[in-house]
């Protein structure tokens, strides 16, 4: 059975010219995220809000509502989890943030590279044949 290594070799398959330097800058930048450490999924809203005091300021027209407080949201399992945050957590935790959509944006662009690749695989120009066909 041939393996991993063998079926992404370059000689199998060509990808567009630039694709290894592309691929080395994003490894470049993942590496760069993996040494921070810190990865967090979601994210921070400020939020302000009325109470429930009839007569508060809240109320009024217009009203000046209560905040501005800071909520971390994320979902678990099709759960929406929230978190209030001090202004000190917000600022230490808006950067794991920034990591983790950057991780999201490097991944999908390394997804982009792959696909691209396996489109300019020549074996699909190939008549009669399927991939993975013995012939």
């Amino acid at each position: 059975m041939t393996g991993p290594r063998e079926l992404c070799h370059p000689e199998t398959v060509r990808a567009a010219p630039g694709h290894q330097a592309e691929a080395a800058k994003i490894a470049a930048e993942l590496a760069a995220i993996a040494a921070t450490g810190m990865v967090l999924p979601g994210s921070i809203t400020q939020r302000r809000t009325r109470c429930g005091r009839p007569n508060c300021g809240c109320h009024a027209d217009p009203p000046r509502l209560h905040g501005p407080y800071w909520q971390w949201t994320r979902k678990i399992a099709a759960k929406t989890i929230c978190r209030w945050l001090s202004n000190d957590q917000t600022h230490d935790y808006q950067p794991w943030i920034d990591n983790d959509r950057r991780l999201r944006e490097l991944l999908a662009r390394l997804e982009t590279l792959g696909a691209a690749a396996l489109e300019a695989d020549p074996r699909w120009q190939q008549r009669g044949r399927h991939l993975g066909q013995a012939g």
